[in-house]
């Protein structure tokens, strides 16, 4: 049975509270620093309210938050990374791409890239996705990844004993996903909206585990 600990704190102080090395993979999604429009992808005749005005993607996290990650995990998977390349100082061969599957002409990008710390061959993996297609429960996020996308992650790339570490938890896909698949997971969300909001949604994903 997996565990899941849901931290509503600063990423990096909790990450300095942790014995060097004590999670065996960091699966995080940070901001890009590129201003995320925060209402992207809502449909023009959608009866769901703005999502509120945030400034939290202005900046891509700070060295510090990066030493401490590398300190505390022992591999790594980054997504965004090739927006913020000059703060992790570290190469790599084995990048992630996302292809979305978006439809030609969209504004919207193909895909997303990871840094990973795995020494292999860049990897692409499918899961088709679009912010407006509303194809998972409410966005109430800007920049959520979906449940399949971490479950493909964590099957690929963690072993059933794994500690993991999600710094950004946002509306927390990766802890469903990761008890959807029977690991242990910390997940931390700084942000006391999103943090209510996501561990509602995970205890109703539960709640309908135990009905059916």
């Amino acid at each position: 049975m997996s565990e899941i600990n849901f931290y509503n704190v600063d990423c990096v102080e909790f990450m300095k509270s942790k014995p060097d090395k004590y999670y065996d993979l960091a699966i995080v999604d940070p901001p890009y620093g590129i201003s995320v429009n925060m209402n992207a992808g809502r449909k023009k005749d959608t009866k769901s309210k703005k999502r509120t005005i945030k400034k939290w993607d202005n900046e891509a996290p700070n060295e510090e938050y990066f030493n401490e990650l590398f300190i505390v995990s022992k591999n790594q998977i980054i997504w965004g990374a090739n927006h913020m390349i000059d703060k992790i100082k570290r190469n790599s061969q084995g990048w992630i791409f996302w292809d979305k599957c978006v439809a030609s002409g969209c504004s919207f990008s193909d895909g997303e890239l990871a840094w990973t710390a795995f020494n292999q061959s860049l990897k692409k993996t499918v899961v088709p996705w679009s912010g407006f297609s509303g194809i998972e429960d409410e966005k109430f996020h800007p920049t959520t990844k979906p449940k399949l996308l971490y479950r493909k992650l964590l099957t690929q790339y963690a072993k059933p004993e794994y500690k993991i570490l999600d710094t950004h938890g946002g509306s927390m896909n990766s802890a469903i996903a990761a008890d959807m698949e029977g690991f242990n997971l910390d997940i931390c969300e700084i942000d006391p909206e999103y943090f209510e909001k996501a561990t509602k949604r995970y205890k109703l994903y539960k709640l309908q585990q135990v009905l059916f």
